[in-house]
């Protein structure tokens, strides 16, 4: 049986560091998919375990918390002190207060103090990469992103942040935010049956050498019998044939599926090794 390994699907540059393809969300450890509590330390084994199984990219956020459990947290109390290989990647501009409601910010004093809560929860005295997430709901964002990011600009000649992201976003806010300051990755919900109109926004990032980062890939638009063909073909899953389907779209595009689950994060890092035809592909594209 070939081992499962993150590797198994490359590897891209964020900046300066080298980080496998095969990466890791952490917005589902402190809850189940049902919005429930998770156990804490099955939380902490399987960040332990994506680790051992060739995971060197965590995505991660200071609101993604629920009571006192937090991803930040988690990933402090089961990776500290961390690899030396190991990119810990953080998005600041949305926020929750403590009643756990959302909110937004882009001015400078207080995007340094969400850097500086992230510094804190995770211990580190810099953030390998932050991405500025514009908009104020799952949707996408609007508007002009030139006060956050450069904010955050700043905040990186500081030396509190080494590289920069935007989340997101579309074509305009890439080029705006290029303007300003280097972008090593735009970070947006995509997937094989969602926000196909990315696919150009993709496209776009790899002209640039940009990292191209689609998080809820494996969200299905209900049910895709060509999905479920070619996963009984190559005998796994059909979140393995979408996660396959996103890797292959160029190699640098970066997937995270996150979980709290151990069985489903063996599962998603398996998908780096799918190798998917050019006809296979082909034929998933036209549900898109």
């Amino acid at each position: 049986m070939t081992s499962i390994n993150a590797n198994a699907a490359g590897t891209w540059q964020l900046g300066d560091r080298t980080v496998n393809r095969m990466g890791f969300g952490a917005m589902r450890l402190p809850m189940t998919s049902d919005g429930g509590p998770r156990d804490r330390e099955q939380s902490i084994a399987v960040l332990r375990r994506a680790v051992e199984l060739g995971v060197n990219h965590i995505d991660t956020a200071a609101f993604y918390f629920l009571g006192g459990l937090s991803s930040n947290e988690l990933i402090h109390s089961a990776l500290a002190p961390y690899p030396d290989d190991l990119v810990i990647t953080t998005k600041v501009g949305p926020g929750r207060d403590e009643a756990g409601n959302f909110l937004h910010v882009s001015d400078k004093d207080a995007l340094r103090g969400q850097v500086e809560q992230n510094l804190r929860e995770l211990g580190l005295d810099h953030l390998e990469v932050v991405n500025f997430r514009i908009g104020q709901s799952l949707e996408r964002g609007e508007g002009s992103l030139a006060e956050g990011f450069g904010a955050l600009a700043e905040l990186q000649q500081e030396g509190l942040i080494r590289h920069l992201g935007i989340s997101n976003v579309d074509a305009g806010h890439l080029k705006e935010a290029m303007d300003i300051a280097e972008v090593v990755c735009v970070q947006n919900q995509y997937g094989l049956t969602t926000r196909r109109e990315d696919d150009a926004l993709l496209d776009l990032c790899a002209e640039h050498g940009v990292a191209f980062v689609p998080f809820f890939a494996i969200a299905a638009g209900g049910e895709q019998q060509v999905v479920s063909e070619l996963a009984q073909a190559h005998g796994v899953s059909e979140a393995q044939v979408r996660l396959a389907w996103t890797l292959h779209k160029g190699p640098h595009v970066l997937a995270i599926p996150g979980t709290g689950d151990p069985a489903h994060l063996e599962e998603n890092i398996a998908a780096a090794g799918v190798r998917l035809t050019e006809d296979e592909l082909t034929r998933l594209d036209t549900i898109g």
